[in-house]
């Protein structure tokens, strides 16, 4: 009932297309039982003597009459049932991308790429066929079977319509068991196609990890792992089918053999003329589409119910992070300054029983670096997406500008910080709409000014195509080095007065990231400049320096101030001193 009453939402909007289509499925129907009847008329005529030719040219002037009719009839309910699924299937698909925009991180995180990618595909076409095809073939097969038989029972005769129709009665109950059965199967065919098309994703995504490591052959073994699943699972439908369908066609086949025995025999009685035991044969035969028709509405209802219900799962689902009721309007906030403060931050992770970050305070004043450095795990990207508002956090922990940051607009907060993520992620576009991608406009000369504060201008300009290059997926087609700054470009094209660059220059080098730092210096002057990093020379110039271990900010301070502390910081420094100092000898011992 719930699929029906989410599947009715959208009918409802096209209902006059639906409509127009059954009133012309009911014509062209109605219609169709007139040709065994003019067909009967006809022998009958001739048997008797009492049709000249003229009255058979005009009977089959009737029948080529009727001909055209379903012609055209049958061109006006494909335009307005099949254009009527088209556009729900349109509009489902528009609805669930756009729904799916507004969920959090944590459901990405929890949800795999190929698994929605098929609810996109074969899901919502399975729900088309439900409402388009399977419409026309339900319709067809109840009001086709009605009027046949009541024809039959007025036309011809009662008792051998009755005979006729008692396989139909099995026929009817067995297939509503058959819908059943079926409905469970897609179900279980469409999971095995999503784990499939999840394999094969992942696998070409990372297709260079594979290689690298040499796991092809294991790769193999595992795709035809996936794929004898989703086999065993189409299967199980096909021999189901292959019973069924079999089954249908004998008792079709003993319907239309005691239509021949026992109509034969009331022909023979004199009961019906001979032209009448003709059409009620027409009948019977008409009657076969209609009883093929029901199994193929039930089998296209089966996979659409089961489309729908994995497409509801989508819907149901429902965002964490959204602008609460008390929020304040965007035209409320002008522009964020980037004054920033932590009071008791603590946030843990869902599913995790310890926090990932605890009890940290901390003020930033606009126009502030601040630097965060720390081991792996211990927080630091974590912490930057909190101030993103990509996880929820509890009111009275952050502020913005005096402002708890969960009574600002998530539009507003998300449009006033420019942020450079780990992955560098890069879409598979020209350059130029990349590094625009945060904003609503493709000025070169905007764009020139961020790639060369980010120094990839001259590295753009050296590519044949320049800023038009179409950069692969994920940005395959550029180094390590080249998708870092492109990010730092697309992020300062914002021009944000809050930045934040999380771990953002480990793959440059380091007299690449001196002058990024310096450009950053200038450009950033009077804005708030959030930097993660490994490396101490990345930040050793910030304002402050926030040291996170387990969670907690141990150390905060500028560099010489945690130099005199000499605590984890200054051990950290020293540390790298010597790793970077026997480089420089293993190097220098080389030569």
């Amino acid at each position: 009932m719930e699929q029906v009453r989410f599947i009715w939402k959208y009918i409802k909007r096209h209902k006059w297309q639906y409509i127009g289509g059954i009133i012309t499925l009911f014509i062209l129907d109605f219609a169709n039982l007139y040709i065994p009847k003019v067909t009967g008329i006809i022998t009958d005529g001739l048997a008797a003597h009492t049709m000249d030719m003229d009255g058979v040219l005009r009977n089959i002037g009737i029948i080529l009459g009727i001909g055209l009719t379903l012609a055209v009839g049958r061109f006006l309910w494909r335009y307005f049932i099949f254009g009527a699924s088209r556009s729900i299937e349109h509009e489902i698909r528009d609805n669930m991308f756009e729904h799916l925009e507004t969920l959090d991180v944590e459901y990405y995180n929890e949800h795999k790429t190929g698994d929605l990618m098929t609810r996109f595909t074969s899901d919502l076409n399975a729900v088309r066929m439900a409402i388009g095809p399977a419409v026309i073939a339900a319709f067809d097969a109840v009001v086709m079977t009605v009027m046949v038989i009541g024809q039959m029972m007025v036309y011809v005769n009662l008792k051998l319509t009755l005979v006729a129709i008692i396989p139909m009665i099995f026929i009817a109950f067995g297939e509503l068991y058959y819908g059943k059965i079926m409905q469970k199967r897609y179900l279980e065919r469409q999971e095995a196609v999503s784990d499939l098309t999840d394999f094969v994703q992942e696998s070409f995504s990372g297709v260079r990890v594979v290689k690298a490591f040499v796991r092809e052959r294991s790769q193999i073994k595992a795709f035809a792992k996936a794929n004898a699943n989703a086999k065993k699972k189409n299967l199980r439908i096909a021999q189901m089918e292959s019973v069924v369908i079999p089954l249908l066609d004998v008792v079709i086949g003993i319907s239309s053999l005691l239509t021949l025995l026992y109509g034969g025999y009331l022909a023979l009685a004199g009961e019906i003329t001979i032209g009448r035991f003709v059409a009620f044969n027409q009948y019977i035969t008409m009657l076969v589409w209609p009883m093929l028709a029901c199994g193929e509405a039930i089998n296209a209802f089966s996979q659409g119910g089961a489309g729908i219900r994995r497409i509801q799962e989508v819907f149901e689902e429902k965002p964490e992070i959204a602008d609460r009721t008390d929020v304040a309007k965007a035209d409320q906030i002008r522009k964020i300054r980037g004054d920033i403060r932590l009071r008791h931050l603590t946030f843990i992770h869902r599913g995790h029983s310890e926090p990932t970050l605890k009890d940290i305070s901390l003020d930033i004043k606009a126009g502030t670096t601040l630097a965060v450095i720390g081991r792996t795990g211990n927080g630091k990207s974590t912490l930057v997406n909190l101030l993103l508002h990509l996880y929820d956090v509890k009111p009275g922990m952050i502020f913005i500008d005096g402002m708890d940051i969960n009574s600002i607009p998530l539009k507003t907060l998300r449009e006033n910080i420019a942020y450079v993520p780990q992955d560098n992620f890069l879409f598979s576009d020209t350059l130029k709409s990349n590094i625009a991608f945060g904003t609503d406009n493709e000025e070169m000369d905007e764009i020139i000014r961020a790639t060369k504060t980010a120094c990839i201008h001259d590295n753009i300009i050296a590519f044949p195509d320049g800023y038009d290059t179409i950069v692969g997926e994920r940005g395959v087609t550029l180094s390590g080095g080249q998708k870092q700054r492109s990010s730092i470009a697309r992020a300062l094209k914002k021009d944000a007065p809050i930045l934040i660059l999380d771990d953002a220059l480990s793959a440059v080098d380091t007299d690449t990231e001196e002058k990024i730092l310096k450009n950053l210096k200038e450009n950033r002057r009077g804005k708030t400049t959030i930097l993660i990093a490994h490396r101490i020379s990345t930040i050793q110039n910030a304002d402050v320096i926030l040291v996170l271990e387990d969670g907690e900010a141990k150390e905060c301070g500028n560099h010489r101030e945690l130099m005199e502390l000499g605590g984890i910081y200054k051990d950290m420094f020293e540390k790298q001193q010597l790793e970077a100092a026997k480089k420089l000898f293993c190097k220098e011992g080389t030569i």
